[in-house]
């Protein structure tokens, strides 16, 4: 029993680390305001960008990508196991997205992704990165990048011959990339989305 509860120690140790919100917290900081009432009302980068300004944003987004890079790094210094190493990961999406600090009222986790991806998958993970970025450059479109991204990245994982659990994880991070942007592909839909540098 007791290493069956040490195997999935990583798990809940990601959970608890992702839900750490810095957005919030940054916000709380800087101007006294719950991140979560203003802008988009996302407690991310790119909302804290539109709402403080590039500097917050640029902290924002380097701590919550740390978040999931730590829960990767904290998982393979207790486990051999790759699902286990892989589910610590997604964990660590998933309290981003869905925090027990702040009435499960998150983000979207596409910082957090990009630390576990970076971590777990360096090469496709950069791949997909690039051709995010070039889709970012062109359109403005951070939510269309990071779909694009997220949609491309189970299918460049394959190709590098990712192992199963890599593959399946890579999978839900599309799912839960997809599942948390539904706002913004009805408004990519319509054309009536916020562009990078856009106030809302």
């Amino acid at each position: 029993m007791g290493e069956i509860l040490l195997e999935l120690l990583p798990i809940f140790m990601a959970y608890f680390i992702g839900a750490i919100s810095f957005s919030y917290i940054i916000g709380q900081r800087v101007a006294g305001i719950d991140i979560r009432e203003h802008g988009s009302k996302n407690a991310g980068a790119t909302n804290t960008l539109r709402v403080l300004g590039k500097g917050p944003a640029f902290f924002v987004l380097c701590l919550d990508a740390f978040k999931g890079i730590i829960s990767v790094l904290l998982a393979l210094t207790i486990s051999s196991s790759e699902w286990i190493i892989v589910l610590a990961g997604l964990f660590a999406i998933i309290g981003h997205n869905w925090p027990v600090y702040y009435g499960f009222k998150g983000g979207k986790g596409v910082a957090t992704a990009i630390g576990v991806m970076f971590t777990l998958a360096p090469i496709p993970f950069i791949i997909t990165a690039i051709i995010g970025l070039i889709i970012l450059f062109f359109t403005k479109y951070v939510s269309l990048s990071s779909l694009a991204g997220a949609a491309l990245l189970p299918f460049i994982m394959y190709l590098y011959h990712a192992t199963l659990p890599l593959l399946i994880g890579a999978i839900l991070v599309t799912l839960f990339t997809f599942i948390r942007h539904r706002a913004n592909i009805v408004r990519l839909w319509h054309g009536n989305e916020n562009k990078l540098g856009q106030k809302k």
